[in-house]
């Protein structure tokens, strides 16, 4: 579920740096529910990235034609098919190891399955392509590095599939947001923040330091 609210117990799940807020606050010129609201907003846009990663992935599930998300392995399957695929949001997500793994693993596959064909597809590419993925000097014409245009065009048999989904989107989330009463971020951070001390920078300081040398009179 796309995350639409957040209190004060999670806003400071990983802690929240004090020192840093009052950096940004100063610097430029912003109040003290300002810089809140901001970080509030940060933290609900990293959770909902993986969502949309979600989203990416489990939307082949209603594909049908042997397309499968299987619970472990490989994002996208189709046995039939023999295709593999790591899906990944965006070209630069995926660490220099991780891309090692990730390719060692398609080797593997391809090692054992003579027909099979493995993907690494990218939702943000740095452009369209359906290409050999050439890593560290390895290449195989069989593991592919490949945009998500290109991919939808293999599953779809339509060169616009993926086009047409960006078109129809806003009209198909207006009628999700409607159906779920959805559409404004419930954020109660700042008022239980204030309800601790009226010094909303005291409050955020006693959540990161409370335990520390000369913060219990802070």
């Amino acid at each position: 579920m796309y995350r639409t609210e957040i209190d004060l117990k999670q806003f400071n799940k990983n802690i929240v740096d004090p020192i840093k807020l009052t950096f940004d606050a100063k610097i430029y010129n912003k109040s003290a529910e300002e810089i809140i609201e901001a970080e509030c907003i940060r933290q609900i846009d990293k959770s909902n990235t993986n969502h949309i990663g979600y989203f990416h992935q489990n939307i082949f599930k209603y594909i049908g034609d042997g397309w499968k998300v299987p619970e472990k392995g490989f994002d996208v399957i189709n046995d039939e098919l023999h295709i593999y695929v790591e899906l990944k949001n965006k070209h630069n997500t995926m660490s220099s190891a991780a891309a090692t793994t990730v390719y060692a693993n398609m080797q593997n596959k391809i090692l054992h399955d003579d027909k099979a064909i493995c993907m690494l597809v990218e939702v943000i590419a740095t452009r369209s392509k359906n290409e050999k993925w050439n890593k560290d000097g390895l290449s195989h014409e069989k593991i592919r590095r490949v945009s998500i245009d290109k991919f939808y065009e293999i599953v779809f048999n339509d060169s616009e599939a993926f086009s047409k989904l960006c078109k129809i989107l806003p009209d198909v989330l207006e009628d999700v947001i409607t159906e779920l009463n959805m559409g404004e971020i419930n954020n109660s951070v700042y008022e239980e923040l204030h309800q601790l001390s009226p010094d909303t920078f005291k409050s955020l300081y006693l959540l990161a330091f409370k335990t520390y040398d000369g913060f219990q009179n802070f």
